[in-house]
């Protein structure tokens, strides 16, 4: 089951009971019909705040870079959206044969009153991963950031294997290299110490040039 649908299926659950309580409880006590409303809403976004926050916690320590994590608000307006429609079909469809739950037509509740649940559950709970990615993220190292010349080396896979399984080739390619350098400086050297003792300089073949 994906993240946003185990969300939107838990707090589709959680606001038909939220409704249930509110219609129960205004029944009972119809002064402080406002105040059970509020107090239901608030215990709702309280919810959606704390599960927030532990998945921007967690995200956070699995992963140090701010650009490599979790698309969580991706995640939480569609469990928004699905916990929205779904608990206003199911209030909609209770309402049909239980009195105390008040509920409108099938058009408004999943329209205004399923923006209205989405909106509740997506902005309690981006604020509760914000909080908890910036607590996790205050106690934690400095992220140093890759840059491309070590993406590169790291990434340099030809150069590696070859020095890895031909040793001797690199070995016998330094020593020829060794060797010319060798051969340049004497060829360039031998004439002038040839002038600096007084003699004639001599060719390959050792005969004197002319």
């Amino acid at each position: 089951m994906s993240k946003w649908l185990l969300r939107g299926l838990v707090f589709a659950a959680l606001m038909v009971v939220v409704r249930l309580l509110q219609g129960a409880l205004i029944n009972a006590f119809e002064t402080q019909a406002l105040l059970i409303s509020i107090a239901l809403v608030v215990l709702f976004a309280i919810g959606a705040l704390i599960w927030g926050f532990s998945d921007g916690r967690s995200d956070a320590r699995a992963q140090a870079d701010p650009d490599r994590r979790s698309d969580l608000a991706m995640t939480w307006l569609l469990a928004g959206l699905f916990a929205g429609v779904v608990s206003g079909f199911v209030s909609w469809f209770i309402s049909l044969f239980y009195d105390n739950l008040y509920a409108e037509s099938i058009l408004n509740e999943l329209t205004t009153f399923a923006a209205f649940t989405a909106l509740v559950t997506f902005v309690f709970a981006i604020l509760g991963v914000a909080v908890g990615r910036f607590l996790v993220d205050r106690k934690a190292p400095p992220y140093k950031r890759r840059t491309e010349d070590d993406e590169r080396a790291d990434t340099d896979v030809f150069a590696a294997v070859g020095a890895r399984d031909y040793p001797e080739d690199a070995n016998e390619r330094e020593g020829v290299e060794s060797a010319r350098t060798e051969s340049v400086t004497s060829t360039v050297t031998q004439p002038r110490t040839a002038e600096e003792s007084g003699a004639e300089p001599t060719t390959d073949k050792g005969y004197r040039q002319p």
